[in-house]
């Protein structure tokens, strides 16, 4: 039996920030109910819909159970229901989501929860609110069976006491934030739904709740930042003192309304206002002394955690190991495949309701790509990557790859383990280049 994670896209937002590039749109709420039903038509059918659409996984061998087909019998551990902005759902549709999962799956964790209250009595709940009170499935203890890890995406601006409450009986034990900054001028600047006050009030909503695993995410490159702003940024999430920390460089490209102005040298979305990338490479540096003096680990490029709250399904991703997405625009990975769904959400959800899976990308990995992966995705680690195992594995040689990187200080060799040098993390994306030609 496989174990893996499961990733869950909702792709509905309440406004477009400026900077965002993903597929996500602002819809009215009735279209919430349809698309969960999709989702979770696809989760329970998931087998049968990647066998007519051409997918197979591992093997390609399917169990064949009480006269029906059906996928290998897969273990989840961990599951992410990212967006978008997933928190908007009525807690009733998260509890749809997460019943198909383990109705479908056998949940798996390895030990007690250190995402959630598990004693001391119930979340705080009114028992007028109809998000609880009236829900027999949200109000449920039984939850179909543990699973180790399962994150919810939230905006500040969302949180409220009935529903953090009810997301913890759900069992979902880590809330991600995309906090962006904590610098009103900034979060107005890039569309941004929430303000600095509403940072305070969610924080304390979802501790008192029962979430003891909280992530936030910061962006280093949003117009009208400074290095005096982005350092009280950095000041005040010390002292928030979340439990998982994500950094990332602002991303400059047609996708975003902010990025294609910039490369376009238009001045609308205060893109005149936008750091240097020398500026943003320091603001990086700045992320990198601060976390570390707060006691964050750092573990990969983007990401830093207190001392056992790495995010296990985000290390799925960067060790290759398999996932499977679910939703408009989801991304599975079987380990030799690669596939995702269509990005429109209208579309997904007709195509599942019609009985097939409207897959957008599919790839076989050949053995050059899945050696480039490992060496990408190894290096995003700050533990770096085992060469000889790699050796091993794929039959290469890879020392001639990495002597001119050791000699330019890139990248640092220990043994057998090569990792991206510390005080060149902020040109990453350089040293990839360099080492996939």
């Amino acid at each position: 039996m496989e174990k893996l994670g499961i990733y869950v896209q909702v792709p509905f937002c309440q406004t477009k920030c400026t900077y965002c590039n993903f597929h996500t749109g602002v819809v009215a709420s009735s279209r919430f109910a349809p698309y969960v039903e999709a989702v979770c038509r696809e989760i329970r059918g998931h087998g049968e819909l990647l066998r007519a659409a051409g997918i197979t996984w591992g093997s390609g061998e399917w169990r064949v159970a009480s006269g029906e087909k059906e996928g290998p019998e897969f273990v989840v551990d961990t599951v992410y229901i990212g967006g978008g902005t997933p928190s908007l759902l009525d807690p009733i549709h998260l509890q749809e989501m997460l019943d198909a999962i383990r109705e479908t799956f056998k949940a798996c964790a390895e030990g007690p929860s250190r995402g959630s209250r598990k004693s001391g009595g119930e979340p705080p709940h009114s028992k007028k609110s109809p998000l609880v009170a009236g829900s027999r499935k949200v109000l449920s203890e039984t939850h179909g069976g543990e699973l180790e890890e399962v994150t919810l995406e939230a905006d500040p601006e969302t949180v409220e006491a009935e529903k953090a409450a009810a997301w913890v009986r759900m069992g979902i034990n880590r809330v991600s934030f995309g906090l962006q900054s904590f610098v009103d001028t900034e979060l107005i600047a890039a569309g941004r739904m929430h303000r600095r006050a509403d940072i305070y009030r969610a924080v304390p909503i979802l501790r008192e709740a029962g979430i003891r695993n909280i992530s936030v995410d910061l962006i280093a490159g949003l117009p009208h930042q400074t290095k005096e702003s982005w350092r009280q940024s950095l000041k005040e999430l010390a002292a928030l003192a979340p439990e998982h920390v994500s950094v990332y460089l602002l991303e400059i490209d047609e996708g975003s309304r902010l990025g294609k102005e910039l490369l376009q040298g238009g001045g609308k979305y205060s893109a005149g206002a936008v750091p240097s990338e020398d500026e943003m490479a320091e603001f990086y540096e700045m992320a990198q002394e601060a976390l570390e003096a707060a006691g964050y680990h750092h573990y990969e490029i983007s990401n830093w955690a207190k001392p056992g709250f790495e995010s296990k399904h985000n290390l799925k991703y960067w060790r290759r190991e398999p996932y499977l997405g679910f939703g408009a625009g989801a991304h599975s990975f079987s380990g030799t495949e690669r596939w995702a769904n269509a990005h429109d959400a209208a579309a997904y959800v007709g195509a599942v309701q019609g009985g097939r899976l409207p897959t957008e990308q599919h790839e076989k990995l050949t053995a050059e790509g899945a050696l480039e992966e490992e060496l990408f995705l190894g290096l995003r680690q700050l533990d770096g990557i085992d060469v000889g195992r790699i050796e091993r594995e794929y039959g290469v040689a890879l020392t001639g790859r990495f002597g001119p990187l050791a000699s330019a200080g890139l990248v640092k060799c220990d043994g057998n383990f090569v990792r991206l040098a510390p005080e060149k993390l902020s040109v990453s994306n350089e040293v990839f280049v360099e080492l996939m030609r």
